[in-house]
Formats: structure tokens, sequence, C-alpha cells
């Protein structure tokens, strides 16, 4: 029997999480309603920067695609983002939607990539409240997040026509990419430690068999195999020392994009570990600065025309 039961017990350590200092944003819109499954709301956040220039930025955190299980524990997009990712973003004006979405051990893919693909049909539709361009907006994600944020980009899901619901006639579509740390290749991502495996596979809800119909899910939920010339101008972000997600990931990622002439760059952060700063003992890594300096400047270049 291949199908996996929801049972399967996880390691969530996809993600190095830190409070957020809230003195640095002027105001957050917190557990806004973007979607509804069976009774379930699905939640997103806004934040908004001090200096808005009209561009916003689908953020998902990482989670290893789990939800938090305990009672009153915080969700996703409460506590699983890197706070000074989401503190740059902001000085760089940008307005940043940080995205919930169903996770493990309920649900499985596709269902978390569906939610992400809503979230930005969701913005787009309501661009104009939001003050932000619905031709120019961003992706950035981490980890399980930057998986996510790279398949919907990669996907590049057109409108849904004759929909009775007027958020899908948007197309969930991004017009540049940031990922950082993200699984690209999902079949290789098995094998490569326990804890990649186990919450792969979990995702995924199939085993690894030479199956072709279990080899098929696999890359259907592999960015990398979605990649086109039409996919968004995309940076990775990756430490070389990463033991959850191997850097080599990354290295895949690039050669895929460089292949049908997507504007690329792989940011490679030398000893660098999975952790959000890329850091290790509490300490960023000397690198992460310069990261976050990149991270910004690609989606001046590829949003506003300038970096």
């Amino acid at each position: 029997m291949r199908r996996l039961s929801a049972a399967l017990v996880l390691v969530s350590v996809f993600v190095l999480t830190r409070p957020f200092d809230a003195g640095a944003q002027a105001r957050v819109e917190r557990n806004l309603v973007y979607g509804m499954y069976s009774g379930l709301a699905l939640l997103l956040d806004v934040h908004h920067p001090d200096t808005p220039k009209g561009l916003g930025v689908i953020y998902v955190p990482g989670s290893a695609w789990q939800a938090p299980l305990a009672y009153g524990a915080s969700s996703l997009k409460d506590s699983n983002y890197t706070p000074e990712w989401l503190a740059a973003l902001l000085r760089g004006g940008y307005t940043v939607f940080i995205v919930n979405h169903r996770a493990t051990p309920r649900f499985h893919y596709p269902e978390p990539v569906e939610d992400v693909q809503r979230a930005v049909r969701f913005v787009r539709h309501n661009a104009t409240r939001f003050s932000v361009d619905p031709s120019r907006l961003g992706g950035v994600g981490e980890s399980s997040g930057a998986h996510l944020i790279a398949l919907v980009a990669m996907l590049g899901a057109p409108a849904i026509p004759n929909d009775r619901d007027p958020v899908n006639a948007q197309p969930a579509t991004l017009q540049a990419v940031v990922t950082r740390a993200a699984p690209a290749d999902l079949s290789k991502m098995v094998g490569a430690n326990p804890i990649a495996t186990a919450v792969v596979v979990t995702l995924v809800n199939r085993l690894p068999t030479p199956m072709p119909e279990d080899q098929a899910v696999y890359r259907a939920a592999s960015p990398i195999t979605h990649v086109s010339a039409s996919s968004p101008p995309t940076l990775l972000t990756h430490g070389d020392a990463d033991d959850t997600v191997p850097f080599q990931q990354a290295v895949d990622m690039e050669a895929a994009l460089r292949k049908v002439n997507v504007p690329v760059r792989l940011v490679r952060v030398a000893g660098g570990t999975h952790n959000g700063d890329f850091g290790t003992g509490g300490k960023p890594h000397a690198q992460f600065q310069n990261v976050l300096t990149d991270v910004v400047g690609w989606l001046n270049q590829y949003l506003s025309g300038n970096r």
C-alpha cells in the first residue's frame, strides 16, 4: 500500500523562528480570510511598510509543510518566518502578505499549492484595496514555503474562466521570485536525510516507489518540473552547508532556469546552514545582511525596474 497515513510522525526543523519587532512597521492587518475550504478559513496577514511604493510580495514561511498541532500554537504565518527577511522587505517599501495554508498531517499535496495560488489571486483581485500594482506581484518563500512559492511561480496558473468566484478570475502568476533553501526536486529530497525524507513523503502522501503513478506525483509536486521560458525571474539563496535541504537542489534549479534563458541568480552562502539567517548557535552568518540586500535588489530590479 503506497499511500501513507496522516499519522506519520514528523520532525519539524525546516525553519528557525524568532519574535518579530512590531515596531519595525507601521501597520498590520491580521487574519484576513482569503479563501475557505469546507468551513476552514484560509488566512493571511498584511504587513504595511512605513513608506509603501505600491508593490506587493506574497510571503510563504517555512514549516516542513506541517501545521502546529499543540492547542493554542501559533499559526504558520504568525511564527514561522525569519523576522529579518520581513523587516528588509518592509524597509524596501514592499507590502507583504504572509500566508497560512493547509498543511500536513491533515492535508497533502496539491492542497497547500492550491492555497498559495488562491492567495495570489486574492491579492491581485484586491490590489486596489491594498494599494499595490496587480501586474507586478513578487513571491518570497523560506524552505517548504520556498518550495510552494516556487511551484506556484513555475506553474503560472491562468485565470479560471466562467468561475462564479471573482477572485478566481485572476491569474495566480508572479513577476519575480526569491527563495531560501527551496526543495526544487522532491524525488531527490527523498534519501537526502531522514528529516527531509519524512516530511517530503508525508507532503506527497506516497512512498517513493519506482511505480509510474508514484513518480508522476513527485514530479508534479516539484518546481523544477515546471520550469519554462515563461517562468519569472528567480533569485535562489541557499547555504552550502545546509544539512536539511541539500545545496544541490539550488544548483539544479539554477541550471534548469538558465537553460531556458530565464533571469536567475544563485546566491551561495559559504558555510551557511538551513537557518533563516544561515548562521549557527544563534549568530547570523556574516553574509546574511548582504543576502537581504540581494533579495530587495532583485525585487527592485524586476518589479520596479530599478536597483
